[in-house]
This record gives structure tokens, sequence and C-alpha cells, in this order.
């Protein structure tokens, strides 16, 4: 009985001894599996990081003199104080104080000393200062920059400088390891890594960017350094960072380095970019607004104004167009629209499809110039002025003045002044707005407004384009049997 026993033990003991050896080998194995697919950035980040430099600037910030106040003759002053007062009659100049900034990164992209970063990383310098991986400060010649794309274009007087690979950002696609090296809070070389959130993303204080999103950690200082892929080629330029905190939160924006080494070229060559322009405003297409365009789901840009002089106007584009596709492309959320414009080199042709009254039609025309911004803010209309009105759907109308067509730079319209519940209310209409179209038809007057009411489609949701404070939008109205 007892060696029945014993022999059970010593069963049950190999028993136990075999499970324990399977289930460390399997760990084992899943161990090596789970190292075999994470990737290893050693090797990239002493290939790459040699050619990341740290950048400062020098900017001169003036003090008041001595004294802050003027000695028109100096009679009033002891003679024991003269000595240390000016002249009569003038003031103590400013005293001047350098205040050298660690403020961002860069990258050599030639080894006679090009550098590329960011355009409000050296924003307002005097002197800008680099700082190579062997510890040599030398001062930077800015050879262009373009804040329209936060670019901008350094030179060193050096040579035979490490290099980094440069790569392609058309690729690229949501879920690919990323790496960066920068200086975040001045620490150089900091390496962090992540993987690909979104490509062409838009950022609303950025028009002509399609930022390339990640989650690899970002903080102030990395602004203007590389994003690397796993082939240790640069894909983007660290630009910006979501946070409510100051720090990284999960959400960095990288220049896709297409777009910035276009900008690149263009700086070398001419030392200022030239963007492509159609001279529209644009809006979103909500799914209200797709249904009363007649559109079965939401997508394009809806032009709201078309600027006059603009190519958009020579080419044929009318306000309530929707812009589907350009040169092919398909325009999916109205921010896609400008940095594909953009792109194209002025004087080229470019073709649209656009839908206009719930009919499809394509488009071809020249792309212009884009001007400056000044140039563009002037073509804004201004403010509307006040007026008294009558009564059509709810709202208190009247027709606008020749003085108000002017300020506002329309040819026509009907001004709401006053509106209570109703139609005009659930639209989400308010004082001061405009009304300009209607269902594909121009507004000329508040007795045509009430006749394009009359034969509208009831029960339906309808495009009616307004300006509000200066700007253009389309709302979506429905009126009722």
């Amino acid at each position: 009985m007892i060696n029945q026993i014993v022999c059970k033990n010593d069963s049950f003991s190999a028993f136990k001894s075999a499970a324990i050896a399977i289930t460390l080998l399997v760990m084992l194995t899943t161990s090596q599996i789970l190292r075999a697919e994470l990737p290893d950035f050693m090797s990239l980040v002493k290939e790459s990081a040699p050619a990341v430099v740290n950048i400062s600037t020098i900017k001169k910030i003036k003090e008041p003199g001595a004294f802050g106040f003027k000695t028109p003759k100096g009679e009033d002053i002891p003679e024991i104080f003269k000595p240390f007062f000016p002249s009569p009659g003038r003031v103590p100049s400013p005293r001047e104080r350098v205040k050298p900034e660690s403020l961002g990164s860069g990258f050599i992209i030639s080894d006679d000393g090009y550098i590329l970063t960011n355009y409000h990383v050296i924003k307002d310098a005097e002197k800008v200062l680099v700082r190579l991986n062997d510890r040599r400060e030398l001062e930077a010649e800015v050879i262009g920059s373009d804040r329209r794309s936060d670019i901008a274009l350094l030179k060193i007087a050096a040579s035979d400088l490490p290099v980094v690979k440069l790569g392609s950002s058309a690729d690229l696609q949501p879920g690919q390891w990323v790496l960066a090296i920068g200086s975040p809070f001045g620490f150089d070389h900091s390496v962090t890594a992540g993987i690909v959130s979104a490509t062409g993303r838009a950022l609303r204080s950025e028009t002509y960017v399609p930022f390339i999103q990640t989650d690899v950690a970002i903080n102030p200082g990395n602004s203007g350094g590389p994003l690397f892929n796993l082939a240790g080629e640069v894909v983007g330029i660290n630009s910006q960072i979501y946070t409510r905190s100051g720090g990284f939160m999960g959400l960095s924006f990288a220049i896709p380095i297409d777009i910035a080494m276009n900008v690149v070229g263009q700086l070398r060559e001419h030392g200022f970019v030239s963007r492509g322009w159609l001279g529209v405003i644009i809006q979103e297409v909500s799914k209200d607004l797709a249904e009363s365009f007649g559109l079965e789901k939401a997508e394009g840009a809806l032009v709201v104004k078309v600027l006059p002089g603009s190519p958009a106007e020579a080419g044929g584009l009318q306000e309530g167009d929707i812009i589907l596709k350009f040169e092919g492309a398909p325009i999916n959320l109205s921010a896609d629209l400008p940095h594909k414009v953009g792109v194209v080199s002025p004087g080229n042709e470019a073709q649209l499809q656009i839908v206009r009254s719930g009919e499809s039609m394509s488009l071809s025309l020249v792309i212009g110039t884009l001007p400056s911004e000044k140039a563009l803010a002037s073509k804004k209309p201004r403010s509307p002025g006040t007026a008294q009105a009558n009564n059509p759907l709810d709202v208190l109308l009247e027709d606008l003045s020749s003085a108000q067509k002017e300020a506002l730079n329309l040819s026509s319209g009907v001004l709401i002044k006053q509106i209570k519940d109703g139609v005009g209310a659930r639209a989400g209409l308010i004082p001061g707005d405009v009304i300009t179209m209607l269902n594909g038809t121009k507004i000329q007057s508040v007795s045509h407004l009430l006749e394009v009411i009359e034969a509208a489609p009831k029960n339906k949701s309808l495009p009616m384009r307004i300006v509000r404070r200066a700007s253009p939008l389309f709302v979506p109205i429905k009126f009722d049997e």
C-alpha cells in the first residue's frame, strides 16, 4: 500500500515537472515572438542621431536707460550730479540685453550645411545658433522661411556633415511605427517612439498642411526635429502638439516631408513660396446640408463665397457649388481642399468635379497665385449695417440698402432684423444674418424671397446661404406645409 502511494507521488511529481517545463517553454517562445514583433530602434538612432541639431536663438531686448526721463536744460540739477546725467536735451539710450533661448530642433539635409526646422522656432530671431552633435556651435543664416507651412531653411558654414535619409510621407499608414529625435526642454538627442495615429489631419490654425498625427511623445523643444520611419528615413517634421497642460498628451502633429521638401525647393530657388489659389471661402457639408443639397452622404467642400477677380470666378465656380473632387482626388472634408490646391503650381489647369443644383458636372479652371494674407484680408466683406424690416418666414426682414450692399460686398440680399419662434429660429437664424440664396436661387429682395419660399418644396431640408458677421455660410432650413 505504501509502495503504491509512493509510486503515485512519483508519477505526480513527474507530471508536475513536465507541466512546469512546458509552461516555461511556452513563456520563452511567447517572449521571443514578442521581441521579434517589436522594433529595435538602436541602429536607427545610432545612424540618424548625429544629423539632428539643437537650435537656439538670440533676441535683443531693449531696456530703459539709467534715467527714464528728459533733462531739457539741466539747470535744476546740482553740479555734482551732472556727470551722471545725459547732456542737456537728450534722453538716455535704451540698453540692449542679449537673451539666448534654446527653442527647438532641426536636422541636416545636405553635407554642405543646409538644415530644416520650423518657422516658429526661428521667428523674430536676431541670431540663430546651431549646436551640432559634436558640440560645435555655429551661427546659421536663414535662407528662407514660410509661415503658412511652418518651415524654415537654414545654412551653416560647414562641410562633410552627417545627413539624414529623406523618405516619402505619401505611403504612410495609421499604425506604422515612427520615431522622433529632438531636444525637448533642452535635453539634446532625446528619442521617443510611437505609431502613426492618422494622416491628412487638418488643423484650424494651419490650412495648407495635411498633418501626420502620431502618439509619439513630443514636447516643447522637439519642434523642427525629424520624424523617422523604421527604415531610418525622415517622413515628417515634428511641429505641434495638442495639449491642455503644456506638455505631451498623446496628440502630436508632424509636417509631411513631401510638403516640406516642396517648400525647401522653392525657398532655395526663390527665397519665397508660391501656392495655388482658387479664391473661394468653403464650409463643411453636414448631414442636414447634404440632405438639403440632395447628396447621398455628407462630403465635399461647400462654396459659400467666390472672391471677386479670383480664379474660381473666372472658371465659373458659383456659390452653392459642392466640390467633390480636385484633380481626381476625393474631397471628403472641406479641409482637404486647400492643401490640394496649394501644391498646384500657379498657372496650371485643374479639373474639378462639383455638384450644382443637384446635378454632377465637371469644371476646368486655371489655378492662380495665393495672395499675401494682407491682400486676402482686404477682400473680405466688412460688417453689416443696421436696418428696419418687414415680415416673412417668422422673422422680421428688410431689403439691403445700397450702403449695406457696398459694406458687405453683396449685390443683393435680405437682412434679418428680428426673429421669433418658428421656421427661422429652428434653422438657427439670428438677427443680423443676411439671406443671399435659398435652394440655389439668389435672393434679390424681400418680395423675391417670399416667392422662392412659396415655390419651395415643403417638409424637406433646403440649403439657405446667409452672411453672418461678415462670413458666409449655408444652413439647412425646412418649411412646413
